[in-house]
């Protein structure tokens, strides 16, 4: 039998043989060896080693010649780089492969088709010895050759291998870096080729690549190959798991979108070599995910086994064989742009003026939680890159390894295809520039020499506007911020900003609307899904049937985009309460939703009308109100976020209350059951007056001070004619909170306040704390400053007996 000096097998080395085998197959090999038994699934393959490399370049008398191209080598000449690089990497590939080299290859080869069988196919992938580094990592250095077989074909591709060590796009990043080109090695990693061409592949990280946050596994996928994904070909379907509740046993997607996956690269056959393109996606594939549920939780179990192995949060590649239907990991390396940030202080930037006097040029996926402003410069191909100057704002179809050069200068980026980790994305948050990708038509709608604001800053979705719109930065600093007395939580409806809202100093969410998700995220009055046979609109049963697409029926689509958005905001504070309000739309509104108009009253005042409480369990809405609480269930049971709170707004008698609260636990929402917690709205006059009754129904009071303040002084609050009398700080509707609370406090209950009143006026903050009330809850761009207000109150006041 050989004996190998230059090859080691996948169980022969380790995570602490970086400067044998390179970052990435040190890696493999590391999961390989430790994480196998615990079900990560690694294909098994053998790398050459740093001084293959070495043995290579010294047998050919190489290395003169590369020093007399890359010696004082000016990074930024993208002509001159070009040029030199191309040369080094003739050089490399000129140099062949020692005998002794090649045998050791071929030899291993045949150790892997004894495993797999004789026409067992391989990936061919390049290691450096300084990539994929905790604080150095950056994607697509090198390059990668797939589903290689035979050994002439094999030993050619090492040759490449070697060779791609010098691409452009390597040599400039090893000049930022300060590496030294010549103390750099490459090693080669050869393992079985997982057929994803035939079914799916994509990244995932181990935490939330936008904000930062750490609770949950975020899986990106589609079809084909992966390096659609990696590259921002193609916009992936995305998929979040929550970490601490599927830790805890629970097996549940968090949240999931689909994306358009337009094409899929696939192999083609092509005379001796076999090369990848680009075909269209069947639009019966593109409307459904490219993973199931059940692939994307067990990709979740290899994530946290891996996460755990290493102990910081990382970011893996993984691939579904069409084969054999089987996942397997194929990459892993730290995170190093979400985990690095500073969490000392939250920095916001804030649009100023009206969004409806801005003028939408494009709309993508949002990449950076930032604003920046430029001039455009569209660049169409490689060439043109020498083109582009700093602080334009870059605008392609998508973007490679090769742009990195210029990207680093740009003001931000915008790209048709891509997902959130897509190159583009990748390498946006590794500079701290806003990204707009998957914008789809941006190279003909954002014209090329205009100034233009780009904005990731409004949720998931990202923004190109003409023009330049104002813009500022709020910094908050959020070190070593005390805790008073009196709680201090977060209004919150958008879970786009759930994740990183999180990070304010908060004791939870005291309002998440369903409202907000309704609107957005579903879009479709309810009545609507579960009856669209009796809306007369036929453009708006089409459009039900399009947002559906893909889901079993109106009610499934309803109850998982509603669970989906509820759990987001429920995970993001966990295991903090957060206080869901159960659905509270007048009827006008909830007319104006997709195929309303046929389910809703004409009130004269629906302020005062059928709304909340009233509606669910009325014949009218019965069967929504069924649909919003197996939305709740599924929140609570199946995802595990047991820390919603369920709260019923307007309730005028107690009578309603108990009619609510039964209706409610035959739809399996018992209060006491399994933790549950229900609170109401006190906003209206009757619940003060009758509080010693409720009390006995309900957990907690949440006052809710524009509603009582609207009732207390009889003044409609949409009427500009007599705005002028409403205000919550006249002293009747201060007299009313300060009953709520004695109430509450006499009930042994919890007592809140979720209006805008503490929001807006820093003296109502003052008079709540005065009157002992438990909890406020405030929009987020106030939380920090109340929450100092208060301490200092704190210090100063014993709240009233």
């Amino acid at each position: 039998m050989i004996s190998f000096r230059f090859v080691r097998f996948f169980e022969e080395f380790g995570i602490e043989d970086v400067p044998l085998v390179g970052g990435k197959n040190a890696s493999l090999g590391e999961m390989f060896q430790k994480l196998s038994e615990q079900g990560v699934r690694v294909p098994y393959g053998f790398a050459t080693t740093a001084d293959a490399y070495k043995h290579m370049l010294d047998r050919a008398n190489a290395w003169d010649a590369l020093h007399a191209e890359l010696d004082d080598l000016d990074p930024d000449d993208v002509a001159a780089l070009a040029r030199k690089g191309k040369r080094a990497r003739e050089i490399v590939y000129g140099a062949g492969l020692p005998d002794d080299l090649a045998k050791e290859i071929v030899a291993a080869y045949r150790v892997l088709a004894e495993e797999y069988g004789e026409d067992v196919s391989l990936a061919v992938r390049s290691s450096a010895t300084a990539e994929d580094l905790p604080t150095a990592s950056f994607a697509g250095q090198q390059e990668t050759f797939l589903n290689i077989t035979g050994s002439e074909s094999l030993l050619d591709a090492c040759r490449r291998c070697f060779a791609s060590l010098f691409t452009d796009r390597a040599i400039h990043y090893r000049i930022d870096q300060g590496f030294d080109h010549f103390k750099v090695a490459l090693s080669i990693g050869i393992m079985k080729m997982v057929r994803s061409d035939l079914a799916s592949s994509g990244v995932m990280f181990t935490i939330d690549t936008e904000s930062g946050f750490n609770d949950v596994v975020f899986v990106t996928g589609a079809y084909g190959l992966g390096e659609n994904v990696v590259q921002g070909a193609v916009d992936p379907d995305e998929f979040y798991v929550h970490k601490p509740t599927y830790l805890a046993g629970h097996r549940a997607v968090l949240r999931r979108l689909i994306g358009d996956k337009a094409v899929k690269m696939v192999f083609v056959e092509g005379g001796t070599k076999q090369t990848t393109r680009n075909i269209p996606t069947p639009k019966a594939d593109r409307a459904h995910f490219c993973i199931t549920d059940e692939d994307v939780l067990e990709l979740a179990g290899y994530a946290l086994a891996i996460e755990q192995h290493y102990g910081r949060p990382m970011d893996i590649e993984w691939a579904k064989d069409g084969l054999d239907g089987k996942l397997y990991i194929v990459q892993a390396r730290p995170e190093t742009a979400a985990s690095q940030r500073c969490l000392t202080t939250v920095e916001t930037y804030v649009l100023e003026g009206s969004g409806a006097t801005r003028d939408v040029l494009a709309e993508g996926r949002s990449v950076g939680e930032r604003v920046a402003a430029g001039v455009v410069k569209r660049i169409e191909h490689l060439e043109h890159l020498s083109d582009f100057r700093p602080g334009q704002v870059l605008v392609a179809d998508t973007t490679t390894p090769d742009w990195e050069p210029v990207m680093k200068n740009a003001a931000a980026i915008v790209t048709n295809r891509g997902g959130r980790t897509c190159h583009a994305a990748i390498i946006a948050r590794e500079l701290g520039i806003p990204a707009v990708v998957g914008a789809g038509d941006a190279t003909s709608k954002v014209p090329n020499g205009q100034v233009v604001t780009v904005s990731c800053v409004e949720g998931d979705t990202g923004r190109v506007y003409r023009g330049e719109v104002g813009f500022h930065v709020d910094r908050t600093e959020v070190t070593d911020l005390a805790r008073p007395h009196t709680e201090i939580m977060v209004n919150l409806g958008n879970p786009d900003l759930a994740f990183k809202t999180s990070f304010l100093p908060n004791d939870g969410v005291g309002l998440a609307r369903m409202e907000f998700i309704v609107s957005e995220y579903i879009k479709v009055h309810p009545l609507a899904l579960l009856h669209p046979d009796r809306v007369a609109d036929l453009e708006a049963r089409r459009t039900i049937e399009q947002l559906t697409r893909g889901y079993s029926n109106g009610a499934e689509f309803f109850v998982q985009r509603l669970a989906e958005g509820i759990g987001t905001i429920a995970a993001a504070f966990w295991p903090k309460p957060v206080v869901v309000r159960m659905s509270d739309f007048k009827s006008n509104e909830y007319a104006s939703l997709i195929g309303g108009g046929g389910f809703e009253p004409t009130e004269s005042n629906p302020m005062i009308g059928f709304r909340g409480a009233s509606r669910y369990a009325h014949p009218a809405y019965a069967e929504g109100f069924a649909l919003e609480c197996r939305a709740m269930k599924r929140v609570r049971e199946e995802i595990g976020l047991s820390n919603v709170v369920i709260m019923l707004p307007f309730v005028r008698r107690v009578a309603e209350a108990d009619l609510v609260l039964q209706t409610m636990a035959e739809h399996g929402l018992r209060r006491g059951q399994n933790g549950l917690k229900v609170y109401a709205m006190c906003e209206i006059p009757n619940n003060v007056i009758l509080i010693d009754e409720f009390a006995k129904r309900f957990d907690g009071f949440s006052i809710g001070s524009n509603d009582l303040t609207q009732l207390t002084l009889g003044v409609d609050r949409d009427s500009e004619i007599v705005a002028f009398d409403y205000d919550e700080r006249d002293e009747g509707v201060k007299e009313m909170i300060r009953l709520a609370v004695a109430g509450c406090r006499r009930n042994g209950m919890h007592s809140g306040l979720c209006g805008q009143a503490p929001s807006d006026y820093p003296d109502m903050a003052e008079f709540l704390v005065r009157a002992g009330i438990d909890s406020i809850s405030l929009n987020p761009d106030v939380v920090v400053k109340t929450t100092r207000q208060v301490l200092e109150l704190e210090r100063q006041v014993v709240p009233q007996q």
